[in-house]
């Protein structure tokens, strides 16, 4: 078998920094923090406040007010996703077959608001089932990547990847791999959440997983610096074309980039912390440079996972050092979450986005909100705090993490 190249000819963005692709880039290079007060529900009682959400959002301005109220938040983010990268990959939806045409995508939680409201609801009432018949279809993660296919007509592979934070990475390497293997010449990925509700913002409180910095929300998301306290909650989607290369010149496409590694692995070790020397790290940076066919000295820029939590972040570096080496010096690290907050399972997606524009304007997004050195850090590494650098990128790298152990990452070369 002779396998196949594969492309990125669109993209679409939905996220706490800005409600489309070039004004998610804009605010992204100028270092844009993407946190305030939360508006979305009522967080008196709750020790954090505040989180990245996206603002300005009406679905009827992107589609049909009954359609609409048959979508959850997180479903409804990946519809307007699709349609701008569906736009911006010029496709001709009718001159392709669509019937090979798939829609994989990824969600840590899916329909989380729409379970909760029903929920409580039902709680409130005297017991008799009064829930909406969209219910269902409005929580199940996989929805999204349906109506997708649905509405245009896709007939190709189509599910959900659910590895927590990340699950859009995953949905993007099966992406990736389907065409790799000659099974469609287009999919479409991508990843979304929408998580910023009273038992999702409650339970990883509770878990001490979030920062309390209620009195300054714009820097609370301070990966590296010493005094991080934990990440902050964030909300949004991201889209991807996938394509067979030649399929793409063929038909003229823009090419952003080539998909030219992926890896992944398991930490095996701890239900949310990550192994303290990055043990599961170290193997999926290895893995992926190895199918990329490229050396660590290649790699000109790592978009990290970088949560700003006490642990991940020392863990994540202790990886790339073992990795890299001396090059790891040479190379520009960033996290965006220092921006967006955490996307969850809409975060390998949003970030992918964010490395493979950083490659086409040859500009690394900052690490924002970096104050004080952390003695536990090398501060020999380049970690492109609090403004943006430009950098020639022709190879670069996304990393993302989830509770359970799981790591994926992805190589991008410019074209």
């Amino acid at each position: 078998m002779q396998f196949k190249r594969v492309v990125v000819t669109g993209m679409g963005a939905l996220t706490p920094l800005g409600n489309n692709l070039q004004d998610y880039w804009t605010a992204l290079s100028n270092g844009v923090s993407g946190a305030d007060m939360v508006t979305l529900f009522d967080t008196t009682k709750f020790k954090t406040k505040f989180a990245c959400e996206v603002k300005n959002f009406n679905p009827e301005d992107y589609m049909d007010r009954k359609e609409a109220r048959k979508m959850d938040r997180f479903a409804q983010f990946a519809a307007v996703t699709t349609d701008e990268a569906i736009i911006d990959s010029g496709l001709n939806l009718d001159k392709i077959d669509k019937t090979r045409i798939g829609v994989i995508w990824g969600s840590g939680i899916g329909g989380l608001t729409s379970f909760f409201h029903e929920s409580a609801d039902f709680a409130r009432g005297d017991g008799t089932p009064r829930f909406s018949p969209f219910f269902i279809t409005k929580m199940i993660s996989d929805i999204a990547g349906g109506l997708v296919s649905i509405k245009y007509g896709f007939g190709g592979p189509n599910y959900t990847t659910v590895s927590a934070c990340a699950s859009s990475n995953n949905a993007l390497i099966d992406a990736y791999l389907y065409i790799k293997l000659g099974k469609s010449p287009i999919i479409i990925t991508g990843g979304s959440e929408a998580c910023i509700n009273e038992p999702a913002m409650g339970g990883f409180s509770t878990m001490r997983a979030l920062s309390e910095r209620n009195d300054d929300p714009k820097t609370a998301s301070r990966p590296f610096d010493k005094n991080r306290d934990g990440f902050v909650l964030g909300e949004g989607s991201a889209a991807l074309v996938l394509e067979e290369y030649e399929h793409a010149v063929a038909r003229g496409a823009k090419i952003y980039c080539e998909v030219i590694g992926t890896g992944l692995s398991a930490d095996a070790y701890h239900l949310t912390a990550p192994h303290p020397e990055g043990h599961g790290v170290i193997n999926v940076l290895k893995w992926a440079l190895e199918e990329a066919q490229l050396s660590p000295k290649d790699i000109d820029y790592i978009n990290v996972h970088g949560t700003s939590t006490p642990l991940g972040d020392v863990a994540e570096l202790k990886a790339i050092s073992a990795v890299f080496g001396e090059h790891a010096y040479n190379m520009n690290i960033s996290s965006t979450k220092s921006m967006t907050g955490h996307l969850l399972g809409g975060a390998g997606a949003a970030e992918s986005v964010a490395t493979i524009m950083a490659m086409k304007h040859n500009l690394v997004p900052p690490t924002i909100n970096h104050f004080t050195d952390d003695e536990n850090i090398d501060a020999r590494l380049n970690l492109t705090f609090n403004k943006a650098q430009s950098k020639n990128i022709n190879y670069a790298l996304s990393n993302t993490f989830g509770f359970g152990g799981h790591n994926a990452t992805v190589v991008f070369k410019k074209i």
